[in-house]
């Protein structure tokens, strides 16, 4: 698996399920699958902890630290298989107690999650101390989405994670315009509905218990008798009021897909949501005649799909272009049906489909997830030829997590179901003809469960047949895989982290602290990469810090983190891209004492030796620091660089960053009085004059804290602070705001200051970096000057404008 770009088997092994088959295609796609749950792990804050991304890149759209709600829902079935529940229990706390999350910006099944991890990792006290954000989040969803007459919510494809469908193209607002009660966002609710009752039983509130019970009951009641079409044998969205396309064709209210509008009557509009209620259980015996499409090429099988819409629908089409759910085989929609399947299979009676039909559709996905003949994922694929075209963008589509692979393996083909008390099925829906398979160290109820099959005994060494395995004893074996029952010897709580601990080095919050220096920044890297929480060690899209280019034998980079904090280990992510950029000959670290760099004591190095695309941890005995310097003896001919750092330590809630240092003339948080900033032009987004002097420094496209001039008809345009009275001042530190597109880092600045009523340029600045560098800091320095304004007076480079997140002023 050379292919892997984390190549840290020491987490794999601490942290996941090792799995073997025969199909060596699943294989792959099964641990490249666990390296993109690392590639979207984020700590994001001290307070916050751990959440997940679903884009390489954190686009406007997404909450705080980058995360989005639709793919929350596969991405806790995956995450809640993780050895150590750390960093689900956090990513469900983030919802709710995370400034700038969005659990409701689109549709997602928060609560049947946090039930989902909790089958895996029981905490009673912790669901528990859960269940009130769980339910406000659902009431938040009644309020705005609940129809009353018809006892049901209402969605829009868009923000059901579905964009331009075959019913919005039906309306005026092709991306928007399809308000409707939709399969899969009311099966979610459903699901939500059911947890909370679950939860509700585990707190014995029974009141609370039967209401859910009964939303959960309603629900199910109206998928079944008003979204399923008797005639077709689907279920479809029925629309939530009337719609006009452009051309005046009328879909009335509350009819399904083509009973009404320009193609009424047409036998086709299945689209794959369709299947969305099996993924939860959700429809009684007598709807599974609606599989019978799936496997079908006149419907949704494709040697790269299933299509989201039928082949011969009027609205059938492919693009090249984002984001078209009318037939492009989408990775969210295909692990939805998959986890359908494999429930039809385990709980269903029913012939509609097979267990060959399941290794099909799995095979099919896992070599789906593919690219120059290498494991990868974007957000859409042609069905009939496995290409990403058209949804496969730069800096944002690589390796994209928004949909789940490994919890059908462990659920489905492997076929551990959770449940909620001491026993639990295992119903593999591997083949009968594979000769082998082995999962092992699957967590679940505070046990280690292991499951074997050998058909002739000499592959695994445990003999012949089908094994069970709870803590390495053997409870069950049988003659051939097939579903067995068994009882845990206990159920155990899996209890909390403690002590806390945090990671004091990272900074997505744009505190002044922690900071970051370094002896050389190579360009199209960023120091703000390595404290944004995220280890990535592709090159592209580039998530780093390096010294490539700098010539010098050794490099230095130093991190103050504002204040001395209690220290132990340190986690350094090093670069090795074969390319320029490897793994150091060695490093040393040091921390300031008595007014000079002193090696920290008692080092504990794991690897010894520097090692590249892992984890480099050092561990010491605990000890008060505040900067840390490391430096690297650059490979020959190289440079070094890390992906991130990690400065771990005991904590206390609520973490409260350092103050900034004094003296900094432009620094307003409230931005009352003065100082003031106001600019020549400002974008219309939301990047304003006055968020560069607010202290805080953020390069990430979300959340908004900056300034440009996107959209500025000037070739020059100015950024002033006006200070109210005089100030002497010597230095201007710009942290220049770089989205590498309409917002790149300016040709060159000239900086003014107001003589009585005329502007004067400043004179002999000295600029470091000598070249401006987007995403970090440029400062400039001259004589001592005296005004009450001061203006930074950017020259454009070519159609792109220029932008801040902040400016000093010292």
């Amino acid at each position: 698996m050379d292919w892997l770009q984390n190549q840290d088997f020491d987490w794999y092994k601490a942290n996941i399920p090792f799995m073997e088959t025969p199909d060596k295609e699943i294989d792959a796609t099964y641990y490249y699958r666990w390296e993109l749950v690392t590639r979207h792990i984020c700590y994001g804050s001290p307070n916050s902890g751990y959440s997940l991304t679903e884009f390489a890149n954190r686009p406007s759209w997404s909450g705080a630290y980058g995360a989005i709600a639709c793919p929350s829902g596969h991405q806790f079935n995956e995450i809640r298989w993780m050895h150590n529940p750390r960093v689900a229990r956090d990513y469900l706390r983030y919802w709710f107690r995370t400034k700038g999350a969005q659990p409701r910006k689109y549709s997602s099944w928060l609560a049947d999650s946090a039930w989902a991890v909790h089958q895996v990792h029981p905490n009673k006290a912790f669901i528990i101390d859960l269940f009130p954000d769980l339910v406000k989040n659902f009431k938040g969803w009644e309020a705005r989405h609940w129809v009353k007459e018809m006892n049901m919510f209402w969605q829009t494809g868009h923000d059901d994670g579905m964009e331009f469908n075959i019913n919005s193209r039906q309306t005026k607002d092709i991306l928007r315009g399809d308000r409707a009660f939709r399969p899969s966002f009311n099966s979610y609710m459903w699901a939500d509905a059911t947890a909370l009752a679950k939860i509700s039983a585990l707190d014995e509130d029974k009141e609370l218990e039967k209401e859910y019970m009964a939303i959960a009951a309603n629900l199910k009641k109206q998928i079944q008798e008003k979204l399923w079409d008797s005639k077709r044998n689907f279920f479809f969205p029925m629309s939530s009021r009337e719609e006009t396309d452009k051309e005046g064709n009328v879909v009335k209210a509350h009819t399904l897909t083509y009973q009404s509008g320009k193609f009424a009557g047409n036998p086709h509009g299945r689209e794959l949501h369709g299947y969305v209620p099996w993924a939860f259980n959700i429809p009684d015996p007598g709807f599974a005649v609606a599989w019978q499409y799936l496997m079908d090429p006149e419907y949704f099988y494709a040697p790269f799909g299933p299509r989201t819409t039928e082949v011969n629908d009027p609205l059938y089409v492919l693009k090249t272009g984002c984001c078209w759910w009318s037939g492009q085989s989408w990775p969210f929609a295909t692990a939805q049906t998959l986890k359908a399947m494999g429930n039809l299979l385990q709980f269903y009676e029913q012939d509609q489909i097979s267990k060959k039909d399941y290794l099909t559709v799995l095979h099919t996905f896992a070599i789906s997830q593919r690219k120059d003949g290498k494991p990868y994922i974007a957000e859409a694929l042609n069905p009939d030829d496995g290409s990403w075209r058209g949804h496969d963008m730069r800096n944002r589509s690589e390796h994209y997590f928004h949909s789940s692979f490994n919890d059908q393996i462990i659920t489905g083909l492997i076929g551990l179901q959770p449940a909620s008390d001491i026993s639990f099925v295992i119903d593999p829906l591997a083949p009968e003809s594979w000769d082998y398979f082995a999962m092992e160290s699957i967590p679940y109820k505070g046990h280690m469960i292991s499951v074997l099959w050998d058909k002739t005994g000499d592959r695994y060494g445990a003999g012949k047949g089908f094994h069970v395995f709870i803590d390495g004893n053997k409870p069950k074996s049988t003659q051939s895989p097939r579903k067995v029952t068994i009882a845990l010897p206990s159920v155990q709580e899996v209890p909390m982290d403690k002590p806390l601990r945090f990671n004091y080095a990272v900074n997505n919050d744009g505190d002044y602290y922690p900071r970051y220096t370094a002896s050389f920044i190579a360009k199209g890297t960023s120091l703000s990469k390595i404290h944004d929480g995220e280890y990535v060690y592709d090159r592209q899209p580039a998530n780093r810090w390096t010294s490539y280019g700098s010539k010098q034998k050794q490099d230095w980079l130093v991190c103050d983190l504002g204040e001395a904090r209690i220290l132990d280990t340190l986690k350094l992510y090093i670069i090795d891209d074969g390319q320029g950029v490897l793994a150091p000959r060695s490093f040393t670290c040091e921390y300031w004492k008595d007014e000079k760099w002193v090696a920290l004591p008692g080092q504990k190095r794991f690897p010894e030796k520097a090692e590249g695309k892992r984890a480099n941890t050092l561990s010491f005995p605990a000890l008060m620091v505040r900067k840390l310097r490391f430096v690297f003896q650059n490979a020959p001919e190289s440079g070094s660089g890390l992906t991130e750092l990690q400065a771990w330590g005991p904590g206390r809630l609520p973490y409260i960053p350092p103050r900034p240092p004094p003296g900094n003339m432009a620094f307003n948080p409230t931005n009352k009085g003065y100082p003031k900033a106001t600019a020549s032009f400002s974008d219309r987004y939301g990047g304003v004059a006055k968020s560069t002097i607010d202290g805080k420094i953020r390069f990430q496209r979300t959340p908004v804290n900056r300034w440009t001039s996107y959209g500025s008809p000037n070739k020059t345009d100015w950024l002033e602070v006006d200070f109210g009275k005089e100030k002497v001042f010597k230095k201007v530190v710009l942290h220049i705001y770089d989205d590498h597109g309409g917002v790149q880092t300016p040709s060159s600045y000239t900086i003014q200051t107001l003589k009585g009523t005329e502007w004067t340029d400043v004179q002999n600045i000295h600029k470091s970096p000598a070249e401006l560098r987007g995403s970090s800091e440029n400062t400039a320095t001259f004589a001592p000057q005296t005004s009450t304004r001061i203006r930074v007076v950017f020259t454009h480079k070519g159609k792109a404008r220029s932008g801040l997140t902040e400016i000093e002023v010292r």
